[in-house]
């Protein structure tokens, strides 16, 4: 009952909302005298900081209507290339010269951990200039009806793999943190099948591979917790009128919670300097606040079976390094991994991927070519810094690329990144 509760309180708090709304329009209109004070200001700015902080934030757009290639602007179009219920693949498709050498496919697979897609829109942008860049745009569970069946991690790896096949050959995957481990799994299995579809390189950021190696507090709660009180104390059904009435999913207003609880002091401290840039009009300041709460206040919910069994296998048993995770009753062997390239990336100051953790990759990937294989550790970013942020821009996204060329199809015997020490 605790998410039937939890519309309910949001459904009733609608007509404060609206007062709110009409309170902030009658003391922020330039012919109210009250506006240019500091009290007409005051009041707008509680206005606006109530109705912020009691709303439900819906999915962001990516807003990437151009990018630079050769520097000439090029624009943009979204466009759906592959979809299923709990998942679309969109294109960004470039306006290029068809004189223009093609450029390699990227497929950025999203975390499906409570954020959308449009998290990435940073590693996205980077991306652009240099490839044909795809993305997973995972769907809400809540508005996936029952009749569309279930979505577990196995189905998660289903997926992967025929994203790959629907992409075609010669295409690099970047598995942005959760993704690491099912990504892993898809490319192990299709490797030991022999798919022709595999792909050339495969890049795993701040991902939980490994989650013995330096446990941060994420890790360490899984474990002493165990999957039964999981079960018992984060599933709910979700409500009417919602398309998914009754799934039993994992709820982004819970996961936002915890997301919140781990810095509640830096959020409660946000909240009051964007009060005061409010009061005081400093409208940038204010507007990088605004941007920033859009896309972290705005969450999805993730099926039971999902966050279940990837809390168990990933979390709990630390199944994939320790040579015992299956897929459809199946083993999950990394050596089967022959001829596609590794690149691992972590961050220095991960707090939810600690170091060490997303390397383990490359040791369970025994039998990749020492030549087609690179770590690399970014120092003084974060979780969120591995994947986005300007040092990202200026030094993570720029050795994606060259690996991404490098080890392409047509380019791996003759141009073939040197192997860098492993921090």
């Amino acid at each position: 009952m605790f998410y039937q509760l939890y519309e309910l309180n949001h459904a009733a708090l609608q007509p404060y909302r609206a007062l709110a709304d009409a309170t902030k329009l009658f003391y922020d209109n330039p012919l109210n005298p009250l506006s240019q004070t500091v009290v007409g200001r005051s009041v707008t700015a509680m206005c606006e900081l109530f109705e912020r902080t009691t709303r439900c934030y819906g999915k962001p757009s990516f807003g990437l209507p151009t990018t630079i290639v050769d520097g000439v602007e090029a624009d943009i179009k979204e466009k759906i290339v592959w979809s299923k219920p709990f998942c679309n693949v969109i294109h960004f498709k470039r306006a290029l010269s068809g004189k223009r050498p093609a450029d390699p496919k990227i497929l950025v697979v999203a975390p499906m951990s409570g954020h959308y897609a449009t998290l990435l829109r940073g590693t996205v942008e980077a991306l652009l200039p240099h490839a044909e860049v795809y993305i997973t745009d995972w769907v809400d569970a809540r508005s996936v009806p029952l009749s569309d069946g279930k979505f577990d991690l196995d189905d998660y790896i289903d997926y992967v793999i025929e994203m790959l096949h629907a992409l075609g050959e010669d295409t690099h995957v970047v598995a942005v943190c959760q993704p690491s481990v099912p990504v892993l799994a898809a490319v192990s299995i299709m490797e030991a099948n022999g798919d022709r579809f595999a792909p050339s390189s495969m890049t795993l950021m701040g991902g939980p591979i490994d989650t013995r190696k330096n446990p941060t507090a994420v890790n360490k709660l899984a474990e002493e917790k165990g999957i039964n009180w999981f079960r018992d104390n984060v599933i709910m059904s979700v409500p009417w009128p919602h398309a998914g009435f009754m799934r039993d999913v994992y709820p982004g207003f819970l996961q936002l919670s915890g997301f919140m609880s781990m810095n509640l002091d830096r959020h409660i401290t946000a909240h009051k300097e964007f009060f005061m840039h409010l009061v005081h009009e400093d409208g940038d300041s204010a507007d990088k606040h605004r941007e920033f709460y859009d896309e972290y206040l705005a969450v999805m919910d993730l099926t039971a079976e999902f966050y279940l069994q990837t809390v168990d296998t990933v979390f709990v048993r630390q199944a994939l390094p320790k040579g015992e995770m299956t897929h459809r009753g199946l083993p999950v062997d990394p050596s089967a991994i022959r001829s596609v390239a590794l690149l691992t990336v972590e961050g220095e100051n991960d707090d939810i991927s600690g170091v060490g953790q997303t390397k383990a990759a490359q040791t369970l990937c025994v039998n990749i070519p020492d030549e087609m294989r690179m770590h690399y550790l970014q120092p003084k970013v974060g979780h969120y810094g591995v994947f986005n942020g300007s040092r990202f821009r200026a030094e993570i996204a720029p050795r994606i690329v060259q690996f991404v060329n490098d080890h392409a199809q047509m380019n791996r015997r003759t141009n073939v990144t040197p192997i860098v020490k492993r921090a």
